[in-house]
């Protein structure tokens, strides 16, 4: 069994148990936790993980924004 296969019958059981939205969810986590928070945790390099830092910091904002406007406007 290929890698390939493996990852189509990953993907597959993957939408069939979340849904397709629940498996796009798993996607962009895996995506943000790869791309901006290990870097931010395992680079050797300075300005690598202040410009994952930073990153991080921008996302974390705009989600605390968002739960706040979804808070306010659950609430009318």
């Amino acid at each position: 069994m290929s890698i390939t296969d493996i990852s189509k019958q990953l993907a597959s059981d993957t939408v069939q148990a979340l849904g397709p939205v629940g498996a796009v969810m798993v996607a962009l986590f895996l995506l943000l936790y790869v791309g901006v928070v290990l870097p931010t945790v395992w680079s050797r390099h300075a300005y690598r993980r202040t410009a994952a830092r930073r990153t991080m910091t921008t996302l974390l904002d705009y989600l605390d924004r968002l739960t706040l406007v979804l808070r306010f406007w659950q609430r009318r």
